[in-house]
């Protein structure tokens, strides 16, 4: 059986499936005995299906959608309401984790594309650092001095720079998101063209003499940062990609679909900006040496994979527990 022919002749059951998720979802009162009967008879001829799928269909759309729709069945029979902050707990340790595993492949095209504008760049500039000019919206431009790369920590203020930086990034992070919409051309752009101011800099800064300096001052929260607009900017061209190919499956239900799976993605970069904000605002400016601003550089980055690494562990803990409930 092909993947065509599995959909087709199990979807009805499926599509029944979520109506019962919804029915005992809001009425778990007003259901008859026969219902709970029909929807677990369900729930045991889905897990089947999520099975075959998991074995013939690894890495296909209609496998994502069987365990999520296992997930919130299994939750229903299985488990009581949790509070809000368990909620939000599960989420940021084991549902972000997992999309983000089963996306990486989108994240790492969105960097590559942020490093290849950044690469050109870089060159552009290097060759000729009037370049620059051409490259950055014209205040940025005027206001790069190489040979000032100081800042006083007592004429800046920490709170509102913080604020204004984590308000920035989210709006890229946004728009790098939502460009999926355009097919992910717009996504494509804002890669792109964040890695050009990026890679201008860099170059105008190496002809100085001065990258050492440069990148201490952009590694300790550039490593949050950069990461947590990656995982938009892949977020938004993955739904750009279902939508150019849809598979077996509709352009608005694949929409819908990746949509809610790219929100989620979305939502779970929000503690990574805020941390990059908080960085950028209060530790950059502050007058500490250059060692110890690489150093919070590798202690971000030594963060950022063991939250991985453990939302991976938990991940696996919890995809156990279902198989063995099912």
């Amino acid at each position: 059986m092909n993947i065509r022919q599995f959909i087709k002749a199990n979807r009805d059951d499926w599509k029944e499936l979520e109506q019962y998720i919804n029915m005992l979802d809001k009425n778990k009162r007003n259901l008859s005995g026969s219902d709970i009967d029909q929807f677990n008879r369900l729930y045991q001829k889905s897990a089947q299906h999520l099975s075959y799928s998991q074995t013939y269909f690894p890495n296909e759309d209609v496998t994502a959608y069987l365990n999520e729709l296992m997930a919130k069945a299994h939750n229903l029979l299985y488990k009581d309401q949790v509070s809000s902050c368990r909620q939000i707990r599960t989420f940021f340790s084991t549902v972000f984790i997992g999309l983000l595993l089963e996306q990486w492949k989108a994240v790492i095209i969105a960097l590559l594309l942020f490093a290849a504008g950044a690469f050109a760049a870089f060159l552009s500039v290097l060759d000729d650092p009037l370049n620059l000019y051409s490259l950055l919206p014209e205040e940025v431009a005027q206001s790069v001095n190489p040979e000032q790369l100081t800042s006083n920590s007592n004429t800046v203020n920490a709170p509102l720079m913080s604020a204004s930086i984590m308000t920035n990034n989210i709006q890229v992070a946004f728009l790098a998101f939502a460009g999926g919409i355009t097919f992910g051309i717009l996504t494509v752009y804002i890669m792109v063209s964040n890695g050009i101011m990026v890679g201008a800099l860099a170059g105008l800064y190496w002809h100085y003499n001065s990258s050492y300096e440069f990148w201490a001052f952009i590694v300790p929260h550039g490593v949050i940062e950069l990461t947590a607009i990656f995982i938009a900017g892949g977020a938004g061209l993955l739904m750009g990609y279902k939508l150019l190919a849809p598979g077996p499956l509709s352009r608005a239900y694949q929409l819908k679909k990746q949509a809610k799976r790219s929100v989620q993605l979305l939502l779970g970069t929000m503690p990574l900006f805020i941390i990059a904000g908080i960085i950028e605002g209060f530790i950059t400016p502050a007058s500490l040496s250059m060692e110890a601003k690489y150093a919070l550089a590798s202690l971000t980055l030594i963060g950022l994979i063991l939250y991985v690494i453990s939302g991976k562990m938990l991940l696996r803990k919890s995809n156990a527990k279902a198989i063995l409930h099912s």
